[in-house]
C-alpha cells in the first residue's frame, strides 16, 4: 500500500518537473507569480513562517479547539463529501473503491513540487535542447515516463539563510 501510495506522487513528480524543464516559459512564469493571501501581496523571496499552533486553536474554525476530538475530522464533520461524488476526485477513484491516501497523495506531489519550483531554477545538463528530452510514457501500473529524468538543480532561494 505505502509502495502503491508513493509510485504514483513520484511519477507525476517526474512528470511535472519534466514539463516545467522542457517549457523554460512556464517555469519561469510559475516562479514569478504574484502570491496574495488573504488581500495582502507578499513580496518575492519573504520567507513565510505559519503559526500552526494558533491555526489549529482558532474558535472560529474549530469547536472547543483545546480539546481532542478526533472525531472532529469525521466526514459528516467536514462538510466537503470525498466519497466520489465531487468531480474533482475522481482521479482517486470513487464510491467505496476510493483511494485511501488521497490526502496523503495530494501533500506528497504538492509540497514537494512548490518547493523544487521555488528554490531551485531546473536546467537541463550540459548541451541537452528542451525537445531532446523523453516525453515517452512506459507501461506499468502508473504512467511512467521512459527513462530517468536528469536536471541539474540551481539555487535560486537558499532553504537557509547564510551563515555569517
Amino acid at each position: 500500500m505505502l509502495g502503491g501510495g508513493s509510485e504514483t506522487s513520484a511519477t507525476t513528480l517526474d512528470w511535472a518537473m519534466a514539463e516545467m524543464v522542457k517549457n523554460p516559459r512556464i517555469l519561469k512564469k510559475v516562479q514569478d507569480e504574484k502570491c496574495e493571501i488573504n488581500g495582502y501581496e507578499i513580496p518575492v523571496d519573504t520567507k513565510i513562517i505559519v503559526n500552526a499552533w494558533a491555526i489549529n486553536r482558532d474558535p472560529k474554525y474549530w469547536r472547543n479547539p483545546d480539546c481532542f476530538e478526533p472525531e472532529r475530522f469525521l466526514d459528516d464533520n467536514l462538510g466537503v463529501d470525498y466519497k466520489g461524488n465531487h468531480f474533482e476526485y475522481i482521479p482517486f477513484g470513487a464510491g467505496r473503491r476510493i483511494c485511501p491516501g488521497m490526502a496523503f497523495g495530494m501533500a506528497n506531489v504538492e509540497l514537494p513540487l512548490a518547493m523544487f519550483l521555488y528554490h531551485f531554477d531546473w536546467k537541463l545538463p550540459a548541451g541537452m535542447k528542451h525537445e531532446e528530452l523523453d516525453m515517452s510514457e512506459s507501461f506499468g501500473a502508473t504512467a511512467r515516463r521512459n527513462g530517468d529524468l536528469f536536471v541539474v538543480p540551481v539555487i535560486k532561494r537558499p532553504l537557509l539563510p547564510p551563515v555569517k
